[in-house]
C-alpha cells in the first residue's frame, strides 16, 4: 500500500499524548524541553552516513565522515562519484573493507536506478525498509534511522538501537538492557509517536554523559 502524501503530525500533539500515556517520558520530555530534531533530508547522504556510522562511537564516526568529505573537498559525492573513488583513498579515510563494500552496494543500487530514492517517501514504512534491505550492509537498523532522521516518520520504533535500549534501562529502572519483546511492551504507549518518544529517550542519556 503506497501514501499519496507523506506523513505529517503535530509536535505538540505527540508530546501531550505521550506525556499522559507515559508520566515517566512525560518528565523527561518537561526536562529535555522541545522537540527539535534535526532531520537530513537527502536520502543518498543519509543512508551513506548511516553505514559510515554503524557499530561506531559518535566521537569516530565523525572523524571518518569528516575524512570521507574531504576526497570529495567538502561536497556530498554523487554516487557515480563513489564508484569511480579508489579502495584505497576510502581506506585512507578510515572506512573498513566491509563498509566500502556496502557503499559501493548502495551507489550501485541508486546509480542503475534499482533503489529509487526519489519514490521512497511515497511508499509505507514497512515497503521502505524492505527495499532498503537489498542492500548490502543496510539492516532494520539503518533503515529505521533514515524513517526517522530522513523522512521524518512519527512512528519508528528501533528495537535494536543501542542508545534506546540504555535509555530505557536507566529510566524504567531494569537491572540489564532490555530485548525487543521488553522494549515493545514498555513502547506500546508511545504509540503513533514512537519517533518523537525515541528521540526523547535518546536526548536523557545526555544527562548519564551520552551515548558513546
Amino acid at each position: 500500500m503506497t501514501r499519496a502524501t507523506p506523513p505529517v503530525f503535530s509536535p505538540a500533539d505527540a508530546l501531550k499524548h505521550l506525556s499522559v500515556q507515559d508520566p515517566r517520558l512525560g518528565i523527561i520530555i518537561k526536562s529535555v524541553g522541545k522537540y527539535s530534531i534535526e532531520l537530513r533530508p537527502q536520502p543518498f547522504r543519509s543512508l551513506v552516513e548511516a553505514i559510515i556510522y554503524q557499530q561506531l562511537a559518535g566521537r569516530a564516526a565523525d572523524t571518518i565522515f569528516g575524512r570521507f568529505l574531504k576526497i570529495y573537498r567538502g561536497r556530498f559525492p554523487s554516487p557515480a562519484r563513489i564508484l569511480a573513488t579508489s579502495d584505497q583513498e576510502l581506506r585512507a579515510a578510515g572506512l573498513s573493507r566491509q563498509k566500502i563494500a556496502y557503499i559501493r552496494d548502495l551507489a550501485g543500487h541508486v546509480a542503475d536506478r534499482s533503489l529509487r530514492l526519489e519514490k521512497l517517501a511515497l511508499l509505507d514504512d514497512a515497503e521502505i525498509a524492505e527495499q532498503l534491505v537489498q542492500v548490502k550492509g543496510i539492516g532494520r537498523w539503518t533503515a529505521d534511522m533514515f524513517l526517522i532522521f530522513c523522512l521524518g516518520r512519527p512512528d519508528v520504533l528501533p528495537v535494536g538501537d543501542l542508545g534506546l535500549r540504555r535509555a530505557i534501562m536507566i529510566n524504567y529502572g531494569l537491572s540489564e538492557l532490555p530485548l525487543a519483546a521488553k522494549i515493545l511492551e514498555i513502547a506500546s504507549a508511545w504509540k503513533p509517536y514512537s519517533s518523537v518518544a525515541t528521540w526523547y529517550m535518546w536526548k536523557s542519556l545526555e544527562k548519564f554523559k551520552g551515548i558513546g
